[in-house]
């Protein structure tokens, strides 16, 4: 039999089972709009394609045909940049050669071509029907509210016509349907959006050869900024060190050795003298824990990168919520990076940007952790003006991640950092 435990447990878990659902299906509902948009765009590059190729009959289309051909590689650059904001990062191939011959020789404009006809098709439709399930929940579900306002004939077929409405109690009946839509609305938008962004992902990823090549490129400069930043990192602790903890205990000495000469002749003022020499002792040792904590905050050891983050949120001047969702534990390297990257950007909403209000979201997607910090301030930051940014800048790029900021002027700030964290 179930103990009390285990079913108070079972009680506690339901609500976050159904949080999560939610939360996936909105996701699934946000990545089909995005699909939507996408979609049209290779609707509208079908229709061009199929203009130029009625044009080629008369010799006209030979002169559009390469910048249609540009234009298509765009709307594929668009789309693999969509879908590798929701998974794994798509690279895309070289740019199609100059030449009409050679661009319809390469395999990745064939394949794009093939994308282009799927995208329209299958991609159009996913997209309308996720969009038209959660309006149609919401009609049924109101349709009790609003059904006597509608016209005689209108009014007498409720639910698509499917159910005839006289009155109240019928009108009542169609919230069933409602509800069937509210279903559907929770389940299938996940499994839409995955089948949408399917033939992206089979059809728009670059050569084996192309990837590897790329990839030794960014390993190569990732390991430059892991070397820079290792070294940034080490000229800081210096530097704390140094300007700090050192001069303190200089200090110290200083005034141990005026307090031994001065035992003999004024022991009052030897006793003053050994309470600074404690004083400062203690504050020596306060920077030094300091830097300690700076190297590997020990919060990472005790509590969750969560709870971490709630209590740099806490410690901000600029209110801020924290919202994570981490089902787990990343490795400590991820997470310090994470747990600095968070303290910096707020340190920097604080001093520059004069907003109100800030915002910290953390999401693990299959094998990345993904960073959002927001806020609603003047605007305008700039990894290269020294602020603070180019070290969280640096800190990413050393763990082979990514950083995307977009801060125009007036507001608002996003930071974007998306690391790898394992599957």
């Amino acid at each position: 039999m179930p103990t009390r435990e285990s079913a108070a447990g079972q009680r506690q878990e339901r609500p976050w089972s159904l949080v999560a659902l939610a939360r996936a299906s909105l996701d699934g509902i946000e990545h089909l709009v995005s699909g939507f948009g996408t979609a049209i765009l290779a609707l509208i590059m079908l229709l061009a394609l199929a203009a130029t190729a009625l044009l080629c009959l008369v010799g006209v289309g030979l002169l559009l045909a390469p910048a249609v051909l540009r234009g298509l590689h765009a709307v594929a650059d668009r789309e693999r940049a969509r879908l590798s904001r929701w998974g794994v990062e798509l690279i895309g191939p070289e740019p199609p050669p100059p030449t009409l011959r050679a661009a319809l020789a390469n395999p990745s404009t064939r394949r794009e071509l093939c994308w282009v006809a799927a995208h329209t098709t299958l991609g159009l439709v996913l997209a309308v029907i996720g969009l038209t399930l959660p309006f149609s929940a919401i009609r049924d579900l109101t349709f009790p509210l609003w059904w006597h306002l509608l016209p005689q004939a209108e009014a007498a077929d409720g639910a698509m016509g499917l159910w005839v409405v006289n009155d109240l109690a019928s009108a009542a009946a169609v919230c069933v349907f409602g509800l069937g839509y509210t279903v559907l609305t929770v389940l299938l938008p996940p499994v839409m959006a995955r089948l949408q962004a399917w033939p992206g992902r089979r059809l728009l990823a670059a050569d084996a050869g192309t990837d590897l090549a790329l990839r030794v490129v960014q390993l190569t400069a990732t390991r430059a900024a892991a070397l820079d930043a290792h070294a940034a990192e080490l000229r800081r602790i210096e530097r704390s060190l140094h300007d700090g903890t050192q001069n303190r205990i200089v200090a110290v000495t200083v005034l141990l050795g005026a307090a031994r000469r001065a035992v003999a002749r004024d022991p009052a003022t030897a006793d003053e003298v050994l309470e600074r020499a404690q004083s400062a002792a203690e504050q020596a040792l306060a920077e030094l824990r300091a830097v300690v904590r700076s190297i590997l905050p020990p919060v990472l050891e005790d509590r969750s990168l969560a709870d971490a983050l709630s209590g740099l949120a806490a410690s901000c001047p600029v209110p801020c919520e924290v919202d994570a969702d981490l089902p787990g534990r990343c490795a400590a390297s991820v997470e310090a990076t994470a747990y600095f990257v968070v303290a910096e950007a707020l340190t920097n909403i604080a001093r520059h940007s004069q907003a109100g209000q800030a915002a910290v979201s953390v999401r693990r997607r299959d094998d990345r952790l993904q960073l959002r910090i927001t806020d609603d301030g003047r605007g305008g930051a700039d990894a290269r003006d020294g602020s603070g940014l180019g070290g969280i800048h640096r800190r990413a790029e050393a763990h082979d991640g990514t950083f995307v900021l977009t801060s125009p002027p007036g507001g608002p700030t996003t930071l974007n950092v998306s690391l790898p964290c394992g599957s």
